[in-house]
């Protein structure tokens, strides 16, 4: 696994020297009552895009957060759980361990709701988690997982699986590509620890969250991230790299498969008050459902003409027919 290797020295280089931009993140930084962020914090905020969703931190949650870069996230994460070890950091890159203490002194002194103690820093590997069964409300990663090739990034899931307690959320942000990477860009081990290709199709990802056990998967955001050109790649076209947000619930898996939700919407506009498909869906006269991909198709196979159906938006906050 030599392109782990060239990861962690990427990422040492990073923890030392912080490096504005190595990944870009592409949503604004949560602004929260009473929290400021250390300007070295934001210069070392390798994510690209956010996994920091109040809706998901209620009830003071038990966070693991994996990838530390220089600590923002668990900050923020910390703000919703404000106790002796609330949240827990791992990273396999000590000077990023390391860099990551430092920033939480300076948050301390700019933060009087903060104690660096409410954050429980490990050495560890995202392969072998050095966390218990079950034992986690939310965990997270922002812009790591891409770097693993399939099989490691099959063992990642499934570790995550494992630590979240039953009905635990999986809050992800990671680049995806619709297009097949050539395989020697795929293979440039910089690269792929710079976060440009080991994205996969969204498709994929998704089917090997469901692979490893989640019944529920909201996609919540999906935007441009970064182009592979001509000009400055080895290859012949543009390849457009996006990023997502997803959220992979530890739900029981359903008989007929996982309930994906890609931002569809269903709305009944027939002659009647409301339409029941005899299967828990109620769809009120010309009122906005969110439904899964499942049961979008299924309302699309009753051929009615009285029922719209969306495309996939790519974006879910909730609410949702499951």
């Amino acid at each position: 696994m030599t392109y782990l290797n060239t990861t962690i020295d990427v990422y040492k280089k990073a923890a030392l020297e912080p490096e504005v931009g190595l990944c870009c993140t592409t949503t604004p930084i949560w602004q929260l009552p009473g929290l400021k962020i250390p300007k070295k914090m934001l210069e070392m905020n390798y994510g690209c895009g956010s996994t920091v969703h109040p809706r998901d931190l209620v009830n003071d949650p038990k966070i693991l957060y994996v990838g530390v870069g220089g600590g923002m996230e668990l900050l923020q994460f910390s703000y919703f759980s404000r106790y002796k070890g609330g949240v827990i950091g791992v990273d396999v890159v000590d000077e990023m361990l390391s860099a990551c203490r430092e920033n939480f002194a300076e948050a301390e002194r700019q933060n009087p709701w903060f104690k660096s103690e409410f954050v429980d820093l490990r050495k560890g590997d995202a392969l072998s988690l050095p966390v218990e069964d079950n034992s986690i409300d939310v965990a997270a990663q922002n812009c790591l997982f891409n770097i693993f090739k399939v099989d490691d990034l099959q063992k990642a899931l499934r570790e995550m699986y494992r630590v979240l307690k039953p009905h635990g959320k999986l809050v992800l942000s990671d680049p995806v590509c619709e297009e097949e990477i050539p395989q020697h860009l795929k293979n440039d081990e910089r690269l792929r620890a710079q976060c440009l290709t080991g994205a996969i199709p969204l498709k994929d990802y998704i089917r090997m969250l469901t692979s490893v056990g989640f019944g529920t998967i909201e996609i919540r955001a999906k935007r441009p991230y970064r182009l592979l050109d001509p000009g400055h790649y080895d290859t012949d076209h543009i390849i457009p790299i996006e990023s997502v947000e997803v959220c992979a619930i530890k739900d029981p898996m359903p008989a007929d498969g996982a309930c994906v939700f890609t931002g569809k919407t269903a709305i009944y506009f027939g002659n009647e008050e409301f339409f029941d498909d005899e299967k828990g869906h109620v769809l009120l006269y010309n009122q906005p459902a969110a439904v899964c991909d499942k049961t979008a198709a299924a309302l699309t196979a009753l051929g009615r003409n009285d029922i719209y159906i969306s495309e996939s938006t790519w974006f879910y906050d909730g609410g949702g027919c499951c």
